[in-house]
């Protein structure tokens, strides 16, 4: 979610599934859409998105189901009630960004999202943050993504941190999927 001025550079991506930022947004995501054709957020971006904030929300969500072999098989989904508490908050923006925002943008956050009365974060107001990055900067959202394990294809592969949430056990970790 950082902006960092003057970062074209120009050159090709050295991953070919990465769109470069002067090219169409998505368009070399081999199908995988983050914004809908309404420009709203896209079904796959949810799911994903409901994972990540189920990260750090309260009420904490059930742990997955997992098989014999101990491998996480489907995303974490956050319960109807959950919020991002203060510490919540901090805790997305320092995996996400590498730092907690500055109570200058918590502040906004407040003002202009979807809170509780208490002030956290709603999933609604999680999903506001992403459609206003997804518009103005796809690229931003897909290193978002990949911070929290998502490849281009939006599908959660293992990361240090899920890796270390399983029992200390090596375990890859991938959605549930129809296809």
């Amino acid at each position: 979610m950082q902006r960092f001025e003057g970062s074209e550079s120009g050159t090709q991506s050295p991953r070919p599934e990465t769109p470069e930022p002067s090219s169409i947004q998505g368009r070399r995501n081999a199908g995988v859409h983050l914004l809908d054709d309404d420009g709203g957020i896209s079904d796959q971006l949810e799911i994903s998105l409901k994972h990540i904030f189920a990260k750090y929300c309260i009420p904490r969500p059930p742990n997955p189901p997992v098989e014999g072999d101990g491998k996480r098989v489907a995303l974490l989904e956050p319960p109807p009630s959950a919020y991002l508490s203060p510490e919540g908050l901090d805790a997305w923006a320092q995996d996400t960004n590498g730092a907690p925002f500055s109570q200058e943008t918590k502040d906004e956050l407040v003002e202009f999202l979807d809170v509780t009365d208490d002030g956290g974060l709603t999933f609604n107001g999680f999903l506001q943050i992403y459609q206003l990055q997804t518009e103005n900067d796809e690229e931003e959202t897909w290193r978002d993504l990949s911070n929290h394990g998502f490849d281009r294809m939006l599908k959660l592969v293992a990361t240090r941190r899920e890796e270390a949430e399983v029992d200390g056990d090596e375990a890859s970790i991938a959605p549930s999927s129809s296809s």
